[in-house]
């Protein structure tokens, strides 16, 4: 384990600072996997899991992986002009539609034989690129997506269903938004990896469940507030929320600090609030559980993650959205410490167990299978 993700850290190194890129090999036998890459971590934590694997990739399967920037590509210096079996790629997620369009064209000019996933790796569930997308590709992978699909067939205030509830509920004067997505294209979109699959987090999810008795930090809930008006707004009443309890309870929500020192401070908690985001899934979610901090979080029902982690009451304990249960279950968690570490030990124990078994390789099958990259008996 700690050699696959060394290697993936000089990659990364190399990546990004520098302009070094590995030539496919000259076999005949194998399989060419190309991503296309966004520079940015979250973008990064859908890669890794795939080169944390690469030899059992390449074993099992004849599968080589090479990894391109984004910038690189377009300005067309890469050493990958030759024949490629697959490409994935990733953009900002802020791209006009018409822009989109150039890019997946130019994918599919530079590589007209390829077949081509697109890695959504954007906070919220909404599928602002279906349309234009789906005559172009073979699979749409994100790592989060709407339970009831009918729902992409409803507008909404804003981008997203966090924007439209949370827009409703502070009286927002938001735009009503509606992104088509075409019949059939739930049949190409697949589910994969999040925010748990990062090179920082997987030794801690591959190791032991930390010790549960003797934190001295009630509830830990360091919120950042600043951002769009909507997110401002949700929030602050979730940090008012958290406030309200200084006077009674240990609490750690004001201020920054370094990873290390965020990380400590989680493994000394016995309760993590872990507000949404700019989208439901939150690093600060999988932060909780590795720690064995209990995770208390905005219900999660109406959503679908790989691997379904976000089990009620048996991962995690769901929050209203207004969070009117707050106290309630703050003050029943902290009085019951039986419950609250029977909770803690499932989530770590679902994706210790996830990891130890090697459960991506069965479940990435589908996409190999989209990309013409199974090897089969």
């Amino acid at each position: 384990m700690k050699t696959a993700i060394w290697r993936w850290r000089l990659h990364r190194a190399l990546m990004d600072r520098t302009s070094l890129l590995w030539s496919f090999s000259k076999s005949k036998t194998k399989r060419r996997l190309l991503f296309i890459s966004e520079r940015d971590p979250i973008c990064h934590t859908q890669w890794f899991p795939y080169f944390f694997h690469r030899d059992e990739l390449a074993k099992r399967h004849g599968i080589e992986l090479r990894e391109l920037p984004l910038a690189r590509f377009n300005d067309g210096q890469h050493p990958y002009h030759g024949p490629v079996d697959a490409v994935c790629f990733q953009t900002w997620f802020d791209v006009s539609p018409q822009a989109m369009k150039e890019q997946v064209e130019k994918v599919r000019h530079t590589w007209p034989e390829a077949r081509i996933a697109y890695f959504d790796w954007f906070a919220p569930t909404d599928l602002r690129y279906a349309e234009v997308l789906n005559g172009e590709i073979n699979a749409y992978v994100k790592k989060q997506a709407l339970r009831d699909f009918s729902q992409y067939s409803k507008p909404t205030l804003g981008d997203t269903n966090l924007t439209d509830y949370y827009a409703r509920r502070f009286q927002l004067d938001l735009p009503e938004t509606q992104f088509s997505v075409p019949d059939g294209f739930r049949d190409k979109l697949l589910l994969a990896t999040h925010f748990a699959f990062s090179d920082h987090m997987l030794p801690y999810f591959m190791s032991e469940l930390p010790k549960q008795d003797h934190r001295s930090i009630d509830l830990h809930a360091r919120i950042a507030v600043k951002g769009t008006e909507w997110y401002t707004k949700m929030r602050q009443e979730a940090l008012d929320k958290v406030t309200n309890l200084e006077h009674k309870l240990k609490v750690v929500c004001r201020g920054r600090v370094n990873r290390d020192e965020y990380f400590k401070e989680l493994f000394d908690s016995k309760l993590c609030f872990s507000p949404f985001g700019y989208g439901e899934v939150c690093w600060r979610d999988f932060e909780a559980m590795f720690t064995g901090s209990l995770l208390l979080k905005p219900d999660m029902s109406h959503l679908d993650c790989y691997p379904e982690v976000f089990v009620p009451n048996e991962t995690y304990v769901p929050l209203a959205w207004d969070l009117s249960d707050f106290d309630e279950k703050v003050d029943y968690y902290l009085s019951h410490p039986a419950e609250r570490e029977t909770i803690t030990r499932r989530a770590f124990e679902l994706l210790n167990g996830y990891f130890h078994q090697q459960r991506f390789l069965e479940d990435m099958k589908p996409l190999l299978q989209r990309l013409g990259l199974e090897k089969t008996a």
